[in-house]
């Protein structure tokens, strides 16, 4: 089993900076790929990046030029460093991990990011 557990997340001013931290707890093997997602109210579940053990990235091609994700595998914590941030990017933003990107099972209970214009 894995625990993620989310923190950062609050209200920001848009064009300012946000970084979410998640730490997780469990099987190292579960959280080969660690990612971020966010659910913006009455809209659907996203990805916003996802990150392997190696280091290796896939970002939706939105977010590519302001969000920047990475992780700390000694600590087994992912961050995803927000900016230039937008109204649009207010939503709950979910830790996500897996053993392989075809099987992320994990999730945390996500963070709140709320951008004020």
């Amino acid at each position: 089993q894995v625990q993620l557990v989310e923190s950062g997340g609050g209200l920001v001013q848009a064009g300012g900076s946000l970084r979410l931290s998640c730490a997780a707890s469990g099987s190292i093997f579960s959280t080969n790929v660690m990612g971020w997602y966010r659910q913006a109210h009455g809209k659907q579940r996203e990805l916003v990046a996802l990150i392997t053990r190696s280091g290796s990235t896939n970002y939706a091609n939105s977010e590519k030029a302001r969000f920047t994700i990475s992780r700390d595998n000694a600590q087994n914590t992912v961050y995803l460093q927000m900016t230039a941030l937008k109204p649009e990017d207010t939503a709950v933003y979910y830790c996500n991990a897996g053993p392989n990107r075809y099987e992320m099972e994990y999730w945390g209970k996500g963070t709140l990011v709320t951008v004020s214009s």
